[in-house]
């Protein structure tokens, strides 16, 4: 099935220069990105994003992070999108992901872990609508 989704590569990635080869990760797998920019987001606009964590002690800073740098905001089409692009991410945290996963060959800490991705259809079509209208 067909689908889109929301990827974004993180402020520490993008500060690290890796923002051209996990792009690249996903165009070789075989998607499609039919939209692409790089931003700093308003932190009204993370705020948003991440309002499910709002009540969590780690919102702050979560914030804080994703609005610190800029970020690489990809629309990614394809074959079951959504599950293939967070098997392609790996877990969460990075000591937990394996290796050949974005995840698992580049982050650092469960903090700084590179990428985002939609973990669902509905958060793919909110966080799509939220971040490219």
């Amino acid at each position: 099935m067909s689908e889109r989704t929301f990827i974004m590569v993180k402020p520490d990635a993008v500060s690290r220069g890796l923002s051209g080869e996990i792009i690249a990760r996903i165009a070789r797998r075989g998607f499609t990105i039919s939209d692409l920019k790089m931003v700093t987001i308003a932190r009204e606009v993370a705020e948003e994003h991440y309002g499910e964590h709002r009540e969590r002690p780690f919102f702050g800073e979560l914030v804080d992070f994703i609005t610190g740098g800029p970020v690489v905001m990809l629309v990614v089409e394809g074959e079951n999108a959504i599950s293939v692009m967070r098997t392609m991410m790996g877990a969460t945290n990075p000591a937990d992901a394996a290796p050949g996963t974005i995840r698992g060959d580049y982050a650092l800490s469960v903090a700084e872990n590179v990428i985002h991705g939609s973990d669902g259809p509905e958060s793919a079509e909110r966080e799509l609508a939220l971040h490219f209208g």
